[in-house]
Parts: C-alpha cells; structure tokens; sequence
C-alpha cells in the first residue's frame, strides 16, 4: 500500500504548494515536516468532569495518541461532548440525554470530515457516547477502533449507583433513615468508570466488542487499571495497521456481526437500550436490521451471566475472572457466533478467540449451558393492539412470564414517582408512564427513579410498568419500553385509562389492552394531542427529526 492509500484524506488538506496555508495552521499546533508525510488518525474524546464515567479519559486519550505516533501515524486529539445519565436521571434535564448520542455522533462526523483524519480512534465512557462514536466511524467508514473507558470499582459493600436509586424507594418506604441513605449516597461510587453492573455502559461496550469495533477484552477492564491505559495505546497502534492494510468499519460492521452483537447482548443478561443502540449503529452502518432479529436469535440464545442488576454480581468481578472473552469462546464453540466475521485487529474473530483461555473452575458468574439462568433471551419484543409496531420488555424470568392487572396512568416520570415514594400504588397495578417517547418528551427519558422505587418499596413481584419511554441498564422488575407507535403520535398508549385490565405475556410475546375494538376505537376519534410544549434549540430540532424507538430513534432518515 502506498503512502496516498494511507493519507486517502489527509493529503487533500496538506498535500501541494496550495494548501501552504493549511499546513502553516497546523504547524501552530504542532505539526513537523515530516508529520505532513504521516497519516492523520484523530482521537475522538469523551472526556469531561461532567460525570465520572469520563473523568479519566483525557488520560486515556493521550495513551491512544502515543500509540498513533510509535506506529508511524500523527495523532489529532480532539473532545466531543458527554451527558450523564446517573446525574440527569429524574429530571427534566434527562430529556437531553439520547438527544446526546445524536450530536456525539455528528460532532465526530463533523470534525473528521473537516479536517481530512484519515483514520480514527473513538474512547467512550458512558451509556450513549459509546453508540454516538460507532455510529460516526460507521458513518465515515475510515480505519477506526473504538476503546471502552472501562468499568468504575465497586463501592462499598459492593454498592453501586442503582444501590443509591434503590436506597431512595428503601428511605420513602421507612426501612431506611437518614443517616443510612446519607452513608449509601457517600460510599457508592468510590471513583472514575461506568457503572458497575451489566447496565448500559458495560452491555454496550460488550456489544461493540462483539461486533468487532474494540480490542478483545476492552470491555472487560477497570476504568483505572494498566490494563485500560494499554489498551488505548494498542488502539492507536491498531488504527495504523488498519490503515496499511485498508480495512474500514464498512468490512467489519457486517449483518452476521450484528448478530454476534445481539449473541453476547443477550448471554450476558444486557440492558434494553441495546435493542435501541444496536438498530441506530446498523441504521448508520447501511446494515439491515430490526426488532424481530432480537426474537429470532434470542429463542436460541441463553442468559449465562449472573449480573446485575436483576442477578448478583459486578462488572468488575466479571473482569477478574477473564471478562468477555471466554464468554464468548463458549457462544462460538456453541455454534451462536459468526466466527468468520472479520475485527479490528485484522484478524477473526474465531482467530481472537482461539487466543483466549476459559473462566476458572469453580467461578459461578457466568453459568454452563447446561444451567443458564435463563434458556432463552430476556430481552422479549412484545406486540399486540398496544404495541402495533413492537416493545421491548425485559424479562428475567424471576419476575415471572406473565402479568395483568389494572392500569395506573401517568403522564409524565415525574407523577409517577412521586405516586411510588407516596405509597400510592397498589400491588396488582400495571405502572403506565406515557408521552415519555423520543417525540413526547422529547427524548425518550429512562425510567430509573420508578423502577429503582419500585424495588425500594417492596413492590417489584407485585406490580408492572410500561412506557413509550425506556429504562436504565439498572432498570429491573417487570417493565416493558420503546412502546411504539408512542402515545404522542396518537399510539394505543395514548387510549390507555385507569383501571383498564392491561395483560403482558412474554410467553405469547404479546401486550395487550383488554378492551373491545369498539372502545378502543371511539377513544381513538376522541382523542386529542396534548400541549407538549418544548423551547426552541436542540429538543425542538430533535422531536421534529426522530424517528421511532422500533427503528433505533435516529435523526438522520
């Protein structure tokens, strides 16, 4: 490969008596001769004292530039933005936070496109930063690696964030006093990483390891380890290699390794917003792919990993056993993986794996198929005349398979929980939070604070929740998301009363109002939109532009 094949873009901006003025610009920050002659790799950064799952990037970011340099390539390091859902959560201001993945995604688009990066490394720390950045290497289809910021460390008494959410419901309920959820607030989160549990941060990185994006086992480390700073390094290297030999996201980014995705998703016990951030990633990828490709794989697919939230371990623990790639050794030599898929590292995936060594004897993290904690996926999508186009529930199987029970209507999160924490919910509710969808909200809030109280209070076998909203990774309890159409474009949602008999059958994969057509009719000709009023900027840009959750809510077409 030639010198022009490595600088395909870059040499369009410095190349040439012309573009003197261009190189002078860059030899302000930085630039030598013999850099013009390199391949430019930028190095996207998450990283921000927004939130703690990104504080140590800039760290990281400079790991990744060195290993761009010692590979012969010059780094470009630039920011893009962060939100933090753990802070947001609740709040109006949570509105903002998939909102956040679409203008990640465009500002790394934006940046490489202007200033002719030839290859990218993309670092992310957090729920939608991490699909925001593969959406934009899809987008692009330059050499790229993305690189997980990693996992935080347990707190104490292996708290974790949903701990803090959970203690809330624990506090309104009396089982716990003041000073007891003062000290849960203050020992939980002990530093900088992702939340600890297979929630979105840590499925999400999971899921892009598995389609082929990030290093083996770069989704499986602590946030503040050697192991993570080595791994951005080797990032940066691969970026070159990738470079040298022209391979681009567009030859790893294939529909069997989407099917890998959902695979490792699905045995790992994954959060919903994976269906969500997987549709969107493919949408960006020009890769075919839709709710019913969940079902499929996931009736042949088992829970393995006993993570939380809905089991008991941490991320972190995970990790000290060998991470994903075992894992993943198993799902292939099962015949689950697409072994043959082409990743990042130049090689396959079943070349990856064959590398990799087994979980210790006696470990119970992660189960045998002989003894999966679930036999089939417990990310059900869900029809029916409420769901006309698809929900997404997250079934455990603790929680049972089915559930009816009369509906308690709420038109916003905020009702909602203040109805939980006042102890006016009544076992045998079906919880329903609508207009929280993409349009309605607008953005699709998480339903955290509800399902966290829910749990606190002593209500999680007892009661429901569904939304045209969706819910954290932590989000655990018989609740089902991504309900579409949603109720602000005049979905079933939106005919929903109180004390209406509402069924949920993950066995028949089935949602359903139990109501006579005729009803359900005459309410649709009476009803009307509400006022959902929104400022102009960003929100109103974003509800005129999103598309449906069942199709990944992007903002592109």
């Amino acid at each position: 490969m030639t010198d022009r094949d490595t600088r395909k873009f870059s040499r369009l901006v410095v190349d040439g008596a012309e573009r003197s003025p261009n190189r002078a610009m860059l030899r302000a920050v930085g630039f030598t001769d013999e850099d013009f002659r390199r391949p430019q790799v930028g190095i996207a950064s998450t990283w921000s004292r927004v939130t703690p799952c990104n504080l140590h990037i800039d760290g990281l970011a400079e790991a990744a530039c060195w290993g761009v340099r010692e590979a012969g390539g010059r780094d470009v390091l630039f920011n893009t933005i962060t939100v933090s859902d753990g802070i947001s959560m609740g709040s109006p201001g949570m509105r903002y936070s998939l909102v956040s993945r679409e203008v990640i995604a465009d500002s790394i688009e934006t940046v490489a496109g202007a200033q002719g990066f030839d290859g990218l490394v993309a670092i992310g720390g957090c729920d939608k930063n991490m699909p925001g950045c593969v959406m934009a290497l899809a987008r692009l289809d330059r050499p790229a690696v993305f690189v997980y910021g990693g996992t935080i460390r347990p707190g104490a008494g292996r708290r974790d964030i949903v701990s803090v959410f959970e203690a809330v419901g624990r506090h309104a309920k009396g089982d716990l006093d003041d000073a007891g959820l003062a000290e849960i607030e203050r020992t939980a989160i002990p530093g900088a990483g992702s939340c600890g549990g297979m929630y979105t941060a840590n499925t999400m990185a999971s899921a892009i390891e598995a389609l082929g994006m990030s290093l083996p086992n770069s989704s499986a480390q602590e946030a503040v380890s050697d192991a993570k700073r080595e791994d951005c390094r080797q990032a940066g290297a691969a970026v070159v290699r990738l470079l040298e030999r022209g391979i681009t996201p567009a030859r790893i980014l294939t529909r069997e390794a989407f099917e890998n995705a959902i695979t490792a998703v699905i045995a790992l016990g994954g959060s919903t917003n994976a269906v969500l951030h997987l549709l969107a990633i493919a949408h960006a990828a020009r890769v075919p792919l839709e709710l019913d490709d969940f079902t499929r794989i996931g009736r042949r697919v088992p829970v393995l990993a006993d993570l939380k939230p809905s089991g008991k371990y941490l991320m972190s623990e995970l990790v000290a056993i060998g991470g994903i790639t075992p894992l993943m050794r198993m799902l292939l030599e099962r015949g689950l993986l697409h072994g043959d898929c082409l990743t990042v590292t130049g090689r396959t995936l079943a070349e990856n794996l064959a590398e990799t060594g087994r979980y210790p004897a006696g470990q119970d993290i992660v189960r045998g198929f002989d003894d999966p904690i679930k036999p089939e996926s417990h990310l059900v999508v869900l029809y029916g005349n409420l769901a006309p186009t698809g929900a997404v529930a997250k079934i455990s199987g603790k929680e049972g398979l089915a559930f009816t029970g009369r509906a308690c209507v709420f038109e916003s999160e905020e009702s909602c929980l203040q109805a939980i924490l006042d102890g006016g919910i009544a076992p045998g509710s079906v919880i329903v939070i609508r207009y929280e969808g993409p349009k309605g909200g607008p953005g699709m809030r998480e339903m955290l604070s509800p399902t966290a109280a829910i749990m606190g209070r002593g209500l999680g076998d007892s009661v429901a929740l569904i939304t045209d909203g969706r819910f954290s990774g932590g989000s655990h309890g018989f609740v089902v998301g991504h309900v579409t159409p949603e109720a602000a474009v005049g979905g079933p949602l939106a005919l929903v009363e109180d004390g209406d008999t509402i069924t949920i059958d993950a066995g028949k994969r089935e949602l359903r109002l139990q109501l006579d057509e005729a009803v359900i009719e005459a309410r649709r000709r009476a009803w009307k939109p509400p006022p959902l009023e929104v400022p102009p900027g960003v929100l109103a840009k974003y509800r005129r532009l999103v598309g449906s959750a069942s199709e990944g809510a992007v903002t592109d077409g």
